[in-house]
């Protein structure tokens, strides 16, 4: 049986690229079916691209028809993706986005890493909370640790919990240069959430496949009920 989860974060750029392609590598490609459906801020040509690094964490060629396949709405402009829309045209029409996510389904995991953070919206209509809603997959939640990051946290927490989302885990990524501590962060963080199985992956560096050397997490997609 497939073991599903959605990467969703409490903003853009604390790492849910990291930790998805993280899992990828850990768990060996060939028995992950990745999906990046929907990416902002989109170069084809620039192979650090989100949707280029999940595939090389496979250990699929990054080529522009392979970044098509798992990201079926690209676009150039660094905004949420409506509003790239406006722009590019190819918006996201919400029902054929969840149909690409469950008909891409394979065993024995399905990771699908969402855009911004979860109330990014993707169309005029709905959010990413919306997009998760539909799906109702456990969610894996990416929080950062600078200064607001606890805040952030929570309040991602409430409003995933208001929809009755599993929360299968937190994962709190040390941010670049905030002069906030992780341990201190995540300490706090678990007081207010003891029920949580927090995870901490301290910074490791500005290379393009740093998530080779992210601490093990693959246990976070072993023995899943689902």
């Amino acid at each position: 049986m497939t073991k599903k989860f959605f990467i969703t974060a409490t903003g853009t750029g604390v790492g849910k690229t990291l930790v998805t392609a993280s899992l990828c590598w850990q768990l060996g490609g060939e028995n992950v079916t990745a999906l990046k459906p929907v990416i902002s801020g989109y170069d084809p040509d620039d192979l650090a691209n989100d949707s280029a690094q999940i595939l090389i964490s496979c250990g699929r060629e990054p080529t522009a028809a392979e970044q098509a396949c798992i990201s079926p709405w690209r676009y150039s402009a660094p905004l949420a993706p409506n509003m790239a829309a406006a722009r590019e045209g190819n918006p996201v029409d919400f029902e054929q986005l969840i149909t690409f996510c469950t008909t891409n389904r394979q065993p024995p995991t399905t990771l699908i890493e969402g855009v911004g953070g979860i109330m990014s919206p993707i169309t005029d209509q709905h959010t990413v909370l919306d997009w998760m809603t539909a799906l109702h997959w456990p969610v894996i939640l990416v929080a950062g640790s600078y200064l607001g990051a606890i805040s952030h946290t929570l309040s991602a927490v409430a409003a995933l919990q208001a929809k009755t989302l599993a929360i299968h885990a937190l994962i709190i990524s040390e941010s670049e240069g905030s002069g906030v501590s992780l341990e201190e962060t995540a300490a706090t963080v678990e007081r207010f959430l003891p029920d949580f199985p927090i995870v901490k992956i301290p910074r490791l560096g500005t290379t393009e496949s740093a998530w080779k050397e992210t601490p093990s997490i693959s246990w976070l997609c072993q023995d899943h009920p689902n």
